[in-house]
């Protein structure tokens, strides 16, 4: 037979008792290792990689307009008061054409200048829609790109590179993973960008040498020259659902401070589909829109 035990106090205690609180003393100390041991399982390592790229899914937008960045950061252009816009998904109400707002502070003159000469050419009748890229067969540029909607876009992660591909026209974009950019870089649609993970949740992406031809940050048809940098944190919710990018913009020649702006998309379960561009893609009502692009020579 056990003797029972006794405290400070010569105070005699059943060992049953003494036994079950010890024991339940044992329950609370494991109970908080596993939880700790289960929360660092889980927890992202900062090496690891989100998984992006898949044969079972894509990444389809939530809009075709820049979202608010959290508060105390300067957002992104928004349309011109005087010219409310109204989106095919913003309920019942004539859809209206994407007028931005030339006079936000933000822009310098040359910027406010060229984006009112676009809404003037909309407004007075000569052009039936501004100029929007994807619609016209023209890459969107960065960020541009980040806001096409309606057709989804994949990832191909490999070790040295991530790959970037829109369904419409199978438009490529590439993101080395390095951490230095070249010493000469020449202009292009897409420009140079690198990359890194952070966290392994989050894709961080910098891009320079951006041409200007046609190329915007937003559907606004807001400008940039080519000092354009921009910085994009590509982050992958915690149940792997959705993926949010939060972009930077800086531009010293056409912005008085730096743009950010957020984009969302939800996973879809979406084959890889050819969409042409270019096929069928005619002025059928006149609207004079812009030229579909064309290479000066065959290919062959």
């Amino acid at each position: 037979m056990f003797k029972s035990a006794s405290n400070g106090n010569h105070r005699r205690i059943p060992f049953s008792k003494l036994w079950l609180g010890t024991f339940a003393g044992f329950l609370l100390a494991f109970s908080a290792w596993a939880m700790n041991a289960l929360a660092s399982a889980q927890a992202p390592k900062k090496d690891a990689i989100p998984e992006l790229a898949s044969s079972r899914f894509a990444w389809l937008a939530a809009g075709a307009d820049w979202l608010d960045p959290p508060a105390g950061l300067r957002g992104p252009i928004k349309n011109d008061s005087d010219h409310p816009f109204h989106g095919n998904l913003d309920g019942p109400g004539q859809v209206t054409l994407r007028i931005g707002n030339y006079k936000d502070p933000v822009l310098k003159p040359w910027a406010a200048a060229q984006m009112r000469v676009s809404n003037e050419e909309v407004l007075s009748g000569k052009r039936g829609l501004p100029f929007s890229a994807q619609s016209r067969c023209y890459p969107g540029g960065v960020p541009g790109q980040l806001l096409f909607p309606a057709e989804p876009f994949y990832f191909i992660q490999t070790p040295k590179q991530v790959w970037m591909i829109w369904q419409r026209d199978h438009m490529v974009r590439r993101v080395y993973l390095t951490n230095k950019h070249s010493d000469k870089v020449t202009p292009s649609w897409f420009g140079e960008s690198i990359g890194h993970y952070e966290n392994g949740d989050t894709l961080v992406i910098d891009t320079i040498g951006l041409s200007t031809k046609n190329s915007y940050i937003d559907n606004y048809r807001t400008p940039h020259t080519e000092k354009l940098h921009v910085v994009e944190r590509l982050k992958l919710s915690a149940d792997g659902k959705m993926l949010e990018a939060m972009v930077t913009v800086d531009d010293p020649d056409t912005f008085n401070e730096p743009l950010h702006m957020v984009q969302r998309w939800r996973k879809a379960d979406n084959p890889l589909l050819e969409t042409v561009c270019a096929e069928d893609n005619f002025d059928y009502f006149h609207q004079n829109l812009f030229p579909l692009p064309e290479a000066k020579k065959p290919d062959f």
